[in-house]
């Protein structure tokens, strides 16, 4: 396999139009728009905005590849043990990103994962991403909450999976999720776990059926993508 063609994003998928060093997601875009670009989600929903930096980045690829798909991102905006508390200033940041260009296809809601769960029809999900409190027992809570949402093409992504300190759990939850199923982890960026729960999507293969050596390629190569927006975030 030939990495570099079926993987690489586009160039202009690579230069995100969100950066905020208060995001941990920064290494990580470009294989967020590379995966929407690959999968085009009919729904994405993200658990766990934040600032926006990884949601506006996948919305952004929603944009520019012209996916006929809708965002929805959740977060009660106040913040949590992981995060700390922060006032309505970020939200209200955010909107004035993200409403002008994301506005008639995304919806950043203001509620818990739960009370959005509930609006959320079975099946709909193509590509969740589970970035809320990351205690073992929350992400497990998230996951098992949203999963009768997803399709059966559904990609789920689960941010800090390398992260070891304090009351982080999900590097402990990620083995007991991913056994058994089509998955791939990305270590850098406080890791990055792929999840397939329902199959691999055709699309897919080249990562998800990636041998040894071809996993490892494919990490390096989008180590030093993500290299280059830490890059362009540390010179803005």
């Amino acid at each position: 396999m030939t990495v570099a063609a079926p993987l690489a994003p586009p160039p202009r998928a690579a230069r995100p139009t969100l950066l905020d060093a208060r995001s941990a997601w920064i290494t990580h875009l470009p294989f967020g728009a590379w995966l929407v670009a690959a999968l085009r989600p009919r729904l994405l929903v993200e658990l766990g905005v934040h600032v926006g930096v990884s949601y506006c980045n996948f919305a952004e690829a929603m944009l520019r590849e012209g996916v006929e798909g809708r965002c929805l991102g959740v977060d009660t905006f106040v913040g949590d043990s992981h995060t700390e508390a922060y006032d309505g200033s970020v939200l209200a940041a955010l909107r004035a990103h993200h409403d002008p260009r994301y506005g008639h296809f995304s919806t950043l809601r203001q509620a818990t994962f739960d009370e959005a769960a509930s609006e959320v029809a079975p099946g709909s999900v193509d590509l969740l991403h589970i970035d809320g409190l990351h205690t073992y027992e929350a992400v497990r809570h998230d996951y098992e909450t949203w999963a009768p949402k997803l399709s059966s093409q559904a990609i789920v992504l689960f941010h800090d999976t390398e992260v070891r300190r304090g009351d982080f759990g999900v590097w402990r939850y990620w083995p007991e999720v991913s056994a058994g199923r089509p998955h791939f982890s990305f270590r850098h960026g406080f890791g990055l776990g792929v999840l397939a729960p329902g199959g691999v999507p055709h699309a897919l293969r080249p990562l998800l059926d990636a041998t040894p050596a071809e996993a490892e390629e494919i990490r390096r190569l989008f180590m030093h993508l993500g290299g280059g927006c830490l890059t362009a975030l540390q010179a803005s």
